[in-house]
């Protein structure tokens, strides 16, 4: 027992490089960058608020879990910015995973690399939950922060709608409400419709 207490404290140690991962979505109000344990704590918080209002039966315990996993990997990968085209980078992120994971008693690693697949994957109704979840905070932080990142890289809000349809896979009338919420708020920001050809 005691070598597992070894792995595990391993483990959430190696997690400390998280809050190191800087993100290209200021914290409003503040004129630092967001890092990515910051954002796995907003976005469980975010979803164990908006579960209530699932239309499907969901493991709470499960969502929550995908989403303090799911950006772990980003201890070996950085953060790719949601817009970029090189965005999907599945192989060294599972790598990185598997690492990361590897760190801990081998019931536990399978487990999380488990869940951690099941996400990236996005099939269960608790992972397209969970993806929405994730896909959804940047959203609200650039709404309530004057468009900060999206104007810094000029994304327009049709990139936006499109690069979130997640939600709408997930909770129809949460996507409703988030696509109505990034037209009217966006455009007001100065956010242009469309990318410039």
């Amino acid at each position: 027992m005691t070598q597992d207490f070894e792995a595990v404290t391993l483990f959430i140690l190696e997690l400390e490089k998280l809050k190191a991962v800087e993100r290209r979505t200021k914290p409003l109000g503040l004129s630092r960058y967001e890092n990515s344990a910051e954002h796995s704590w907003q976005i469980a918080l975010l979803a164990v608020s908006l579960l209530p209002y699932s239309e499907h039966q969901l493991d709470a315990t499960k969502v929550i879990t995908m989403l303090l996993l799911h950006d772990v990997v980003e201890i070996d990968t950085g953060d790719k910015f949601a817009y970029d085209a090189n965005h999907d980078d599945y192989e060294n992120e599972l790598a990185a995973a598997k690492r990361i994971f590897a760190l801990l008693p081998q019931q536990q690693h399978q487990l999380f690399l488990d869940l951690w697949i099941e996400f990236e994957q996005a099939q269960t109704p608790e992972a397209k939950f969970a993806k929405a979840i994730d896909r959804m905070m940047p959203v609200l932080q650039n709404l309530n922060n004057n468009c900060q990142s999206w104007l810094a890289h000029g994304i327009s809000l049709m990139q936006v709608l499109d690069k979130n349809q997640a939600v709408a896979g997930a909770h129809p009338a949460l996507w409703e409400w988030l696509k109505e919420q990034v037209l009217s708020r966006g455009q007001a920001a100065g956010v242009p419709l469309h990318s410039p050809d």
